[in-house]
């Protein structure tokens, strides 16, 4: 080796070794616990993408739902929903923390004034000393990489609360989207209550007219006076229940539903006047990973749980700190400031753990169990996210052609009511053919206006759990697990 070359291979080596060096385990993705495709029920509902080639959590909410009455709410929600606030103002600590520990790699400087007093060694006189000037305490040299574990522990958890703010956005307009449904079924089935009220106010009033003609017995008139009464109960659970989902909307809301937002509440409508949203394509499970932010977080978590092993391994090795001080100095306090009392200290420090009871191995494992611990909760964040999504997919594949099979059967069951009540009036039937047909009618015009609810909800239930709902307008959706750390 020439000497021309031994100071710059002396000058690299010290600068790595002032780099400092990593104690972080190398990173794996863990394999996902999940089937590589959806369960065959939902196999022809779930391949592909849309016709414009854009994946269901690329589409916005605001071009996912099309009614602009429910638009108007989901937007109202999102500025002033509680949990959504909280969720904003966790980004914020978390960043906090985040840069907290990463100031923790640079000196902190600091203006510094001391005094002291104190006996001589042989003890009849006192010396004093007076400091003032600028001082670094107990900088550390991050030689084994203990602190940047840490800065990297604190920025996985900052992107961690970043995904989990995407995925409160999520829930809450998923939530504001079903609970808008449910108030549109709640008025259909308050005006097919009411419908059936007075259909069946009209079958009591010519029964009653048959019982003082002498034509039929009281037990008709009592038949159908139970009927009524069933009908007013079954109208008063509605009423109750649309104000208890109107509730749960306006805390949703974060405000009170008054003037426009008053307006946009289902009023008079039912689910046959919902407009269609669009349909979303379920793609592969394992764009999971990288779609739904949930899972993501759960990645973030899992990364930070790797760092924090990288700190726990560097405390057994040296601790290399420096705390040093310049300024003046003097040992009378009047002459503090004068000309030539300029002084300084330096006082670096090691310290290698020798006899520690155990702290150290017990903090790498405490880590190597907590990166154990956030594995278990990744993995199963993904078979939580596999099942809701095969739930939904199940729901599209089947719940078309139930209702479409209901429809069928209350239309036939509208035909039977009106044969029924044709043959009732006309002497042929007797009341109890009529009051069961009534009976069947309501039924299933109530299990058509359910059934249609939960396909809608499906829909909306398929949209979250694949990730859609938190890609801001004119937003370019990031491609694979990718997050950008905060600037200076």
């Amino acid at each position: 080796m020439t000497k021309t070359r031994f100071p710059q291979l002396l000058a690299l080596s010290a600068a790595a070794l002032l780099a400092g060096c990593s104690m972080i385990p190398a990173y794996e993705r863990p394999a996902a616990p999940v089937a590589a495709d959806w369960p065959a029920l939902g196999t022809t509902a779930a391949a592909g993408t849309t016709g414009n080639g854009v994946a269901a959590a690329d589409i916005e909410w605001q071009n996912f739902f099309s009614d602009p009455r429910l638009r108007q709410l989901i937007d109202a929600s999102l500025r002033n929903n509680r949990d959504l606030r909280v969720a904003v103002l966790n980004i914020e600590q978390a960043r906090a923390q985040f840069q907290i520990r990463r100031a923790d790699q640079y000196p902190t400087v600091s203006a510094a004034a001391t005094g002291s007093r104190q006996p001589s060694s042989s003890g009849d006189s006192i010396t004093s000393t007076y400091t003032a000037g600028l001082a670094m305490t107990a900088y550390e040299f991050d030689f084994f990489g203990r602190v940047a574990s840490l800065k990297e522990a604190a920025l996985a958890q900052y992107l961690a609360t970043e995904e989990g703010r995407k995925t409160t956005q999520i829930s809450l307009i998923a939530a504001v989207a079903n609970n808008y449904l449910s108030l549109l079924a709640d008025e259909e089935l308050i005006a097919i209550t009411r419908q059936t009220l007075a259909t069946r106010e009209d079958s009591f009033r010519l029964s009653k007219l048959r019982f003082d003609n002498g034509v039929s017995s009281e037990l008709d008139v009592r038949q159908a006076e139970s009927l009524i009464e069933s009908a007013r109960v079954s109208l008063a659970q509605l009423v109750r229940q649309r104000a208890l989902d109107q509730n749960a909307l306006v805390l949703l809301l974060g405000q009170p539903a008054t003037g426009d937002l008053a307006v946009a509440l289902p009023a008079g409508k039912g689910l046959a006047d919902m407009p269609m949203m669009v349909d979303v394509p379920a793609g592969l499970p394992s764009d999971l990973l990288t779609r739904r932010p949930d899972v993501r977080q759960a990645e973030q978590l899992l990364m930070a749980s790797n760092a924090n092993i990288g700190a726990a391994r560097a405390a057994f090795f040296p601790k290399i700190s420096l705390t040093a001080s310049a300024g003046s100095a003097s040992s009378h306090l009047s002459d503090l400031f004068k000309s030539g009392s300029f002084g300084w200290t330096l006082a670096p420090q090691l310290l290698l753990p020798i006899f520690d009871a155990g702290r150290n191995r017990a903090g790498l494992d405490s880590a190597s169990a907590g990166r154990d611990i956030a594995v278990a909760q990744y993995e199963k964040s993904i078979q939580t996210a596999f099942r809701e999504v095969a739930d939904a997919l199940a729901g599209r594949a089947t719940l078309g052609e139930q209702l479409r099979a209901q429809q069928a059967q209350a239309n036939a069951e509208g035909v039977r009511f009106k044969l029924s009540d044709l043959r009732y009036r006309n002497g042929i039937a007797s009341q109890l053919d009529l009051l069961d047909a009534q009976r069947s009618l309501f039924t299933a015009q109530q299990a058509v206006v359910q059934t249609r609810l939960a396909q809608l909800q499906s829909q909306v239930t398929l949209y979250k759990t694949l990730g859609g709902g938190w890609t801001e307008p004119g937003a370019v959706a990031p491609a694979a697990n990718t997050a950008v750390a905060p600037k200076s």
